[in-house]
């Protein structure tokens, strides 16, 4: 067991992953629980992994949350006494839930309006999926950390069975075909749309990049399934399995 992730781990229960997957079924239906549901685990996830690495909670620190939507995660983090900011380019995702926005910015992840090295935790959700460059975005999300800081970047697989999103399965079809049949079958195209906010990442692309930081810059801690339970995490050690079944990958670099 890696020592940085050994709470995380420990926590990565077969009961928690089942939750989890029965929640997503919710995205569209029912945002305010799916979303519920992931800002309690994101937070639970963040401060598992901070003790590992650190040794403390969350309490005083700064985290960022690039591309944080409308909200939903804010006071999770903020009832673990951290000061909590987001940055989310699309005004109407900003508003969608009609949540106060008191520590939003409006901005792209992939030049962001933050000082360097300025927060101790920069962390980003689903998000890089949806980003045309999304290796820019981590590497902004790098320079506004602080050394000894956490950089958390957590994003859905192409070719795992949620690639696709509310397409579901068809995406191994192809993405224009598979967003042509959304299209076809739904009177409207997908919210994610194939080549234009949503994009095919894998976790070797992940992984090649991490790896290709700088050892002066930062270092890679874990690379680890979110969703799966601990007892997988194996999985993203093998190649091909882990783009088939590893659903989220999470990258785990400390600041130098």
């Amino acid at each position: 067991m890696n020592a940085a992730t050994s709470r995380a781990q420990r926590r990565a229960t077969l009961p928690r992953s089942a939750a989890l997957l029965n929640h997503f079924r919710y995205e569209q239906p029912d945002p305010d629980r799916f979303y519920g549901a992931l800002a309690d685990d994101s937070v639970e996830l963040i401060e598992a992994l901070h003790q590992d690495v650190n040794n403390t909670g969350l309490d005083g620190l700064t985290v960022l949350d690039v591309g944080g939507g409308p909200g939903y995660f804010a006071e999770v983090f903020r009832s673990r006494g951290a000061d909590y900011i987001s940055v989310e380019p699309d005004p109407t995702e900003m508003h969608a839930a009609g949540l106060p926005q008191r520590a939003s910015v409006r901005g792209s992840g992939m030049a962001l309006p933050i000082f360097t090295g300025s927060v101790d935790i920069c962390y980003s959700s689903n998000v890089a999926e949806h980003v045309r460059d999304p290796w820019s975005m981590a590497q902004e999300m790098l320079r506004v950390t602080k050394p000894g800081g956490l950089m958390l970047l957590s994003y859905t697989l192409w070719y795992g069975p949620f690639g696709g999103h509310e397409m579901g399965l068809t995406h191994y079809f192809g993405g224009a075909r598979a967003a042509r049949w959304y299209t076809r079958k739904h009177g409207h195209p997908p919210k994610n749309l194939y080549g234009t906010s949503l994009f095919k990442v894998t976790a070797a692309d992940g992984l090649r990049w991490a790896r290709s930081v700088p050892a002066g810059q930062a270092t890679l801690l874990a690379a680890f399934p979110r969703y799966l339970p601990g007892r997988l995490w194996w999985i993203m050690r093998v190649p091909l399995l882990r783009e088939l079944l590893g659903s989220n990958l999470v990258l785990m670099l400390r600041k130098n």
